[in-house]
């Protein structure tokens, strides 16, 4: 049997996603709901937001992050979209095996914009324009080179993340501690107007190199799924799904989210957006209705 030839420069690769960031008001209120209702912690905060006027907090659900960030000072990106649309989704960041090589694929075929990045050697970031990129989020793709403490960094769960910081061992226990929550994956919503979901999952694959199987985005961990527009709803993230293990676990979840009046028709609702919490055993997924 023949071996398969070179992966080809623009062909997907595995893709993991590792970090949803979202945009809020009132950063102290969306930390106490999600830290309270999920039963998780918060691991990082990184004053290193503070160049673009921010504020965040970082938690984990397993080895996968949800960042919220908060402005702290007039004009800034995340300022105008709270303005806009309100609370709600505002990154998506991806680690894939090499970061460096997509963007030189991206840049040289004129496929999206680079408005921010940084490469340490061992840890590439690029964020994306979302211009012209379906979903309305800001797309980011990194990636961290195997190393002998990290041999396996798309594989293994707990991984170092940049993100979180630049101690695993100050961040790792945190994630552990959450290692009963996972993230499976979210939904987009498109731009007023346009339909064409398969469309979208297309678009991504093509520029950020994402498995796409239909028109759904097949990370190694998660599903991203997109759902035509609206007349008079904004895109962006219209919901996000956890994995939950324990039945104990779940049920706590969703006894402290009615208490806190946050259900509403099958979902939680926090920080504009929708979570759906779903039993997980043996690699499955059972819903349960709120």
């Amino acid at each position: 049997m023949s071996k398969p030839g070179p992966r080809s420069e623009n062909s997907p690769s595995p893709t993991r996603l590792r970090q949803i960031a979202l945009v809020a008001r009132d950063l102290e209120c969306a930390r106490r709901q999600l830290t309270h209702v999920i039963g998780t912690e918060v691991i990082y905060e990184d004053p290193a937001v503070g160049q673009w006027g921010l504020k965040n907090f970082l938690i984990p659900l397993g080895g996968e992050i949800i960042e919220v960030v908060s402005p702290v000072k007039e004009n800034t990106t995340a300022g105008r979209q709270l303005d806009k649309r309100g609370d709600g989704g505002y990154m998506i960041i991806m680690q894939t095996e090499d970061a460096r090589k997509r963007r030189e694929f991206i840049e040289k075929n004129s496929l999206s914009k680079v408005i921010w990045g940084y490469d340490h050697g061992d840890t590439v970031c690029v964020q994306y324009h979302p211009k012209g990129i379906k979903g309305g989020v800001i797309p980011e793709l990194d990636s961290h080179a195997p190393s002998p403490n990290n041999p396996t960094p798309l594989k293994s769960r707990f991984s170092p993340w940049h993100a979180c910081g630049s101690d695993h061992k100050v961040y790792y226990p945190g994630m552990k501690r959450a290692s009963h929550l996972s993230l499976e994956g979210c939904v987009l919503r498109l731009a007023p107007g346009d339909v064409g979901h398969e469309a979208a999952a297309r678009q991504w694959e093509e520029i950020f190199g994402v498995v796409r199987s239909r028109d759904l985005l097949a990370f190694t961990n998660a599903r991203v799924g997109f759902v035509p527009g609206e007349e008079g709803k904004h895109e962006g993230i219209v919901s996000i799904t956890v994995g939950v293990r324990g039945k104990e676990n779940l049920e706590g979840i969703l006894e402290r989210a009615k208490k806190e009046g946050l259900c509403g028709n099958g979902w939680i609702e926090m920080v504009g957006v929708k979570w759906h919490f779903v039993l997980t055993y043996y690699g499955d997924a059972v819903k349960v209705k709120l």
